[in-house]
């Protein structure tokens, strides 16, 4: 069986991949950036630190360990062009891989090529992990209110347009009015903004889709139980999550979380 190297960034899905990917018998390397290490969450795990600004390095510790195909995942924040501390290797392809100005799924997709052009396969995780994903019409023992549905209405039809920029993946819907759209913030600070800007009504839902030319490389719709804590503080009905394209992470823990606050997590396909 292949050597499989996460080129893990930020957030719960590296982990959340590999340790499921270990269940299954896979032999799972991690190569961590080192500004997202943690000794406790990658406890007992096989890892090797790595820095963004050699690229040079991270080859050699893939080649170091055999690596045959990798998989890359978690958040990462795209390296400044006043960095000068970059080594040779990966000034020459900076231009082209790290400083552009497309979005981040052209970023995204560049990169895949960097590192198949060095010889190394893409391991397509999504194939074997399909558990981790939302699948099912209601995930929780309370389903969306008809308030709720004729919200989701509004949000596919703003998603339409929405979802072909590469910019978010998320909004918040009140009284079919869009309150929010995900920008560089990230899904708990549009929740958190947009609670300010409720007003009477039905109490709002979070929809998080994929982008329609999304490349779900690193950038996977993800939840889990900080979600759910948020949207139950900021008293919003449930999340709507595209059918099999968006991750629950720790699964079980998110489900019963979101029965114990009374708030639904159902899923749907998004307009095409």
């Amino acid at each position: 069986m292949n050597n499989i190297g996460i080129i893990a960034g930020g957030g719960d899905l590296p982990i959340a991949i590999g340790r499921n990917l270990i269940k299954k018998n896979f032999k799972i390397f991690f190569f961590v950036i080192e500004e997202f290490y943690s000794s406790i969450n990658y406890k007992n795990l096989n890892v090797t630190i790595i820095d963004l600004k050699s690229a040079k390095k991270i080859i050699q510790s893939l080649h170091s360990n055999n690596i045959d195909s990798i998989i890359m995942a978690g958040n990462i924040k795209r390296p400044s062009i006043t960095d000068l501390s970059f080594d040779f290797h990966t000034f020459k392809i900076a231009k082209d891989l790290l400083l552009n100005k497309t979005g981040d799924n052209s970023l995204l997709v560049s990169i895949k090529k960097y590192f198949m052009d060095n010889g190394f396969d893409y391991f397509d995780w999504k194939k074997h992990c399909p558990e981790l994903f939302a699948s099912y019409d209601d995930l929780t023992q309370f389903k969306p209110t008809r308030k709720a549905k004729e919200n989701l209405k509004t949000a596919l039809s703003i998603f339409r347009s929405f979802g072909k920029t590469d910019v978010g993946q998320s909004m918040i819907i009140q009284n079919q009015i869009v309150l929010g759209l995900e920008a560089v913030e990230g899904t708990d600070s549009l929740m958190l903004r947009c609670r300010d800007y409720k007003k009477s009504g039905d109490k709002g839902i979070l929809v998080k889709f994929s982008k329609y030319n999304q490349s779900n490389l690193l950038d996977i719709p993800t939840i889990g139980a900080k979600t759910i804590k948020i949207l139950k503080d900021c008293d919003y009905e449930g999340v709507y999550l595209e059918k099999d394209s968006c991750l629950i992470i720790d699964k079980k823990k998110t489900l019963d979380l979101a029965n114990q606050y009374k708030v639904f997590i159902s899923t749907c396909n998004k307009i095409e």
